[in-house]
């Protein structure tokens, strides 16, 4: 019987020529420590294609200016080129308008902006914020300090021994006193894939917001935040092949409207004078200074590369070198996955036996393969299983089925050196 599935993920896989992807990242062609790179730390941050570096070098070389404010050509074309990129973003989500596109530093900004100007203006005493155990602690620490300032709790999500949440556990925490749940929509230290649009629908069902830190998913899966329906969403440029330093928060109009600036300066502005400031319209009332306009046009870039490739391509490609990946190193005697969830994308965390995870990285770095270890920034996940640590994996577009073999065997030379 004929799989329409399967036809649809192979004709995804075939639609992607690797080796041409690879051309146009010039950092993938050299050597570290004498070998050929295997880059395996995308999780972190991903690598630039010369079409993001060309973007961005053409605006330092040829109109850099600043924004909104001058007349003369540059600023003009600048200005441009930056709400250009404004409304390739807005398309990329689905936004319904580009008002809602705040260009933030990264999703940690994005998130602390929510924290310092929803939280602290709506939050008090007794109120409830739900996260859940798997988040990066840019989503845990925001939430932390706003508690400790407003006076209300921070609830937490447990998750099994999969990686994955306990949905009847995140059922019996909502309530009357929530008021906001801030979600990870896909863990960088397990890969698993959370149900973003149920845990929506349930927190709306008790009018509480949702905010989603969407960094580790805008370059693995298409992002509809009109679909999702949630009130906030962040993620960051570095971790899709644009820049660092830049990233965005999407926000429902209405709420934005009704926060105050979470910054104050240039460009925030309508009028000021010595007495009163007039605060400007959106997306401008929270973009205060002048702005990383080469990460911006960077950052457009950046998302025109995906378009073009297709993020149900890339999707699929990398689903397929996850299962590669997944059933190779399972015959590495003594490695233990940590997240083996049914949903997830694009990342192996692993132990391997008594050896330290750092022992593990610098070991991989002689083979020229680099990975993360560490506790990711995910130190309750550790804790959660009982280790201090993991060597993490992860994948990328431009990563192959020969690099996954040079990973193999990198690890198992670490065994032999470790016995």
């Amino acid at each position: 019987m004929n799989n329409p599935i399967a036809e649809k993920l192979t004709t995804n896989i075939d639609s992607i020529d690797v080796n041409v992807i690879r051309a146009d990242f010039p950092v993938l062609d050299q050597k570290v420590n004498g070998k050929p790179l295997v880059y395996l730390d995308n999780a972190a941050t991903t690598q630039k294609p010369r079409q993001v570096i060309d973007t961005i070098n053409e605006y330092y070389r040829r109109y850099n200016s600043n924004i909104h404010r001058g007349v003369h050509s540059l600023s003009e074309k600048a200005t441009a080129a930056y709400e250009a990129a404004r409304e390739t973003i807005r398309d990329f989500i689905n936004a319904p308008a580009t008002q809602e596109i705040i260009f933030v530093r990264g999703a940690t900004e994005g998130i602390n902006l929510v924290a310092q100007s929803y939280g602290m203006t709506n939050l008090k005493t007794g109120d409830e914020i739900i996260i859940s155990e798997m988040e990066h602690h840019s989503n845990i620490v925001p939430w932390q300090l706003l508690c400790e300032r407003t006076g209300a709790v921070l609830r937490v999500i447990p998750i099994n021994d999969d990686g994955e949440l306990k949905l009847e556990a995140y059922q019996s925490l909502l309530g009357p006193k929530t008021k906001l749940v801030s979600i990870v929509h896909i863990s960088n230290a397990l890969g698993t894939i959370n149900p973003v649009k149920q845990i929506v629908d349930l927190a709306h069902e008790h009018d509480a917001l949702v905010l989603v830190d969407g960094a580790q998913a805008t370059a693995h899966t298409g992002i509809d935040v009109q679909a999702l329906d949630c009130d906030f969403y962040v993620f960051s440029g570095h971790k899709m092949f644009g820049p660092t330093g830049i990233g965005v928060l999407y926000g429902k109009t209405d709420l934005l409207n009704a926060m105050p600036p979470y910054q104050s300066g240039g460009d925030m502005i309508k009028m000021v004078t010595l007495e009163k400031t007039l605060f400007n319209e959106l997306p401008y009332k929270f973009e205060a200074g002048t702005p990383h306009i080469a990460g911006v046009i960077g950052m457009g870039a950046a998302i025109n590369y995906i378009k073009s490739i297709g993020l149900d391509n890339i999707a699929a490609y990398e689903h397929d070198l996850l299962d590669y990946a997944s059933a190779a190193v399972s015959d590495i005697k003594g490695l233990k996955l940590v997240g083996t969830a049914k949903k997830k994308t694009s990342i192996l965390s692993f132990t391997l036996g008594n050896i330290h995870a750092h022992d593990i990285g610098t070991i991989l770095d002689h083979e020229g393969v680099a990975v993360r270890a560490g506790h990711h920034c995910a130190m309750p996940v550790m804790e959660r299983f009982g280790i201090p640590a993991t060597a993490r994996a992860s994948f990328a577009l431009y990563n192959t089925r020969e690099e996954v073999d040079t990973l193999v065997k990198a690890l198992k030379k670490c065994k032999e050196i470790f016995g």
